[in-house]
């Protein structure tokens, strides 16, 4: 698009906001265009309340930042277009889905949802759709801008060597910690009755005497889906437990399983309705009942395990392959990952209280004896021995203790530095108009003065 196409597009644009607000008193207004994509006050002023809803201290001029970022965005959609970098319709989707799940767990319905934002969870997509097209292309093109950005020992050692001694951040005493989780087996008996438990609520549904919802809601074992009647929302098959999915997806839209063992025990599902390779589920589970001597069983067999473990016939990753039940810690070799950088140092106030007490008095390379505990989502009776791997003392950063957040700092660095001389080299090829109310922004100049045809 030349320079006087996007004049004409501005011009027509302008003036349909200026016919717009002879019959509303709420303005909008293009405060920038960027080749043929425009950014509205409305986008910043939006972005710009979901930060202060943060931070009630934001200042004002934070605005400033907020459009270079948008600036920035447009910059890397058109330079995607030119690349023909694009992301496909299910990669939205699934980008929506995990967005909406996730109002949903703030809310607790989707009801509830649909109330508080007085739309429904459709419209709520279609709202959204553009805006995650646009950032999941942005970003795919940054990726690919920096894809080949590496970064050295050398340049890693430089970049500590140029930070002021007094600036060095201080940091706390921190732990390497991971764990072994036995799950109790149960007998046959116990199964038994747990299926048969289910077989009655089933048939209690099928003959209309309760519903699905309310059989969910009274007798389900879930404490994450049982307030919402069973109900699990629109899920995809590797999201679900492969015995579990097994029997989901044979089922028509509301045609309610058989009972059906998962890893988690024992259900009866419902299909709500099939969307392809999502389906929107409920369920009812019902945990066969872990009794005291199922768990003082499980302790002996953890207390042997331990002994093997002391006396080096078992390495702790052997053990975590063959006798492993934690499905948080299965991709990390048991061990315990900071839930701020995905580090294996933990701050030891980030652990589970009953850990950071337990290794208080233990030595690195050190096994604690098997316990049971309670797994705090699913509420399950387990058992299972920690393993002190190392200790941090109190120390400001060194090469040697933090070598591998001094390189994520530096890497972060270079990164930006690439990108910034990326985004100078690419600004005179678009056409790029910022509205004047933005002039007294420090950087917005280099984006402004620019009427250089694309």
């Amino acid at each position: 698009m030349n320079k006087l196409n996007v004049v004409i597009l501005l011009l027509c644009l302008t003036f349909s906001v200026q016919q717009l607000s002879a019959q509303s008193e709420t303005l909008d207004k293009i405060i920038a265009i960027v080749g043929d994509k425009i950014i509205l006050r409305s986008e910043i002023d939006a972005a710009f309340d979901d930060y202060r809803r943060e931070n009630p201290s934001i200042p004002d001029s934070f605005k400033c930042q907020l459009m270079e970022q948008t600036l920035l965005q447009k910059v890397l959609i058109e330079q995607a277009a030119l690349d023909s970098v694009i992301v496909s319709d299910e990669e939205i989707e699934g980008a929506l889905e995990n967005r909406i799940r996730y109002f949903i767990s703030m809310y607790g319905t989707e009801e509830k949802l649909e109330e508080m934002a007085g739309k429904t969870v459709y419209q709520l997509k279609d709202d959204y759709r553009p805006m995650f097209r646009d950032k999941l292309i942005a970003d795919r093109m940054q990726n690919q801008v920096m894809s080949n950005i590496k970064i050295t020992p050398q340049e890693v050692k430089a970049f500590y060597e140029k930070i002021p001694k007094d600036s060095l951040p201080f940091y706390p005493s921190m732990v390497e910690v991971g764990h072994i989780v036995f799950k109790p087996n149960v007998n046959k008996e116990v199964e038994e009755y747990a299926i048969q438990q289910l077989r009655d609520l089933r048939k209690e549904i099928v003959t209309g005497r309760a519903t699905f919802e309310l059989m969910a809601m009274t007798k389900s074992e879930d404490p994450g889906s049982k307030d919402n009647g069973g109900e699990l929302g629109v899920m995809g098959r590797d999201e679900l437990d492969p015995e579990f999915a097994a029997a989901a997806f044979k089922l028509q839209n509301g045609e309610m399983s058989d009972v059906v063992k998962s890893s988690y025990g024992f259900h009866i599902i419902q299909m709500v309705n099939r969307q392809g390779e999502k389906a929107k589920l409920r369920h009812i589970l019902i945990k066969p009942l872990i009794t005291s001597d199922v768990i003082k069983i499980t302790l002996e067999k953890a207390d042997s395990v331990r002994a093997q473990l002391i006396s080096g016939t078992l390495k702790f990753s052997e053990a975590i392959n063959k006798y492993h039940s934690d499905d948080a810690t299965k991709y990390t070799g048991g061990m315990f990952s900071d839930p701020q950088t995905g580090g294996s140092l933990i701050p030891i106030e980030s652990l589970e209280p009953s850990v950071a007490i337990l290794i208080n008095d233990m030595k690195p390379g050190e096994f604690s004896k098997p316990y049971e505990y309670k797994d705090e989502k699913s509420g399950d009776r387990l058992v299972r021995i920690v393993y002190l791997k190392n200790r941090t003392e109190p120390h400001k950063a060194n090469l040697k203790e933090d070598y591998s957040k001094i390189q994520q700092a530096a890497f972060a660095e270079k990164q930006t530095s690439f990108l910034l001389k990326w985004l100078d080299s690419r600004i005179p090829t678009f056409y790029i108009k910022i509205d004047e109310e933005f002039n007294d922004c420090p950087n917005i100049a280099k984006w402004n003065n620019n009427t250089t045809k694309k």
